[in-house]
């Protein structure tokens, strides 16, 4: 599953041109006993099983032996920290991410208390494994990473990168089924343009997650904007 995310698009590209060195490596491999187990009942009973500890000790240890120590050894797990952009920024920094994928009931307590930097959400909802969020979370910071976009531009207009949704997109041709692009967009005007990028992004993040502006550092024009907004909609509420 995780191999076959890797291979295609921006990923992909990204392994060929050797921007990113991205291996997989099967949690089986690294057990001792003739059958390769890597789960067990859990201890008190209950149902389910639980993947081993000492599988992934000792592949988190081989790793740090061949490809040296890990910057980060995360697990993705719905008890972790919320996976935002902010979040794949710090972890872009690291020269070395260590992905441990759960499976079943979960991962013996011992290897997040000890080998685990930190546990990360992509989302409260459950999957049935860890394998599609480390996808997620690979394919967020990879596209962090110089070279890995094709146009750098579009990484710097994407979603929640100044913490805003982004503004809606448009191409040719400039009018389907009746529905026209923007004017502003065809006048070839740059600053108009920009500005009513600025001003759409804002406006749909101030109707759709409004949860995000208090953590946005507005310019003043853009406080002007979101004023005028909330009084609109104050007054049509009291009429």
């Amino acid at each position: 599953m995780v191999r076959a995310g890797l291979q295609h698009g921006v990923l992909g590209r990204a392994v060929e041109r050797g921007l990113i060195d991205l291996q997989v490596h099967d949690l089986r491999g690294f057990t001792t006993d003739r059958h390769h187990v890597v789960d067990d009942t859990p201890f008190g009973g209950g149902p389910g099983m639980v993947l081993k500890a000492e599988p992934l000790f000792a592949a988190v240890e081989s790793l740090a032996g061949t490809r040296g120590v890990p910057a980060m050894v995360l697990l993705p797990s719905p008890q972790g920290r919320r996976f935002t952009q902010q979040v794949a920024a710090e972890y872009r920094a690291a020269d070395h991410l260590v992905l441990l994928c759960g499976r079943y009931e979960g991962v013996d307590e011992r290897v997040s208390a000890t080998i685990v930097t930190e546990e990360v959400s992509i989302g409260d909802y459950v999957l049935s494994g860890g394998e599609l969020a480390a996808l997620v979370i690979v394919d967020a910071v990879a596209r962090l990473l110089p070279g890995v976009v094709g146009d750098a531009a579009s990484v710097v207009q994407d979603s929640f990168t100044r913490g805003l949704l982004d503004c809606p997109h448009y191409t040719r041709p400039a009018r389907v089924r009746g529905h026209q692009v923007p004017e502003v967009l065809l006048s070839g005007h740059h600053g108009d343009i920009d500005r009513w990028r600025r001003q759409q992004a804002l406006r749909r993040t101030y109707e759709r997650r409004p949860d995000l502006l208090p953590t946005v550092a507005l310019t003043d024009e853009e406080q002007q904007w979101l004023a005028s907004w909330m009084a609109a909609e104050r007054n049509g509420a009291e009429s």
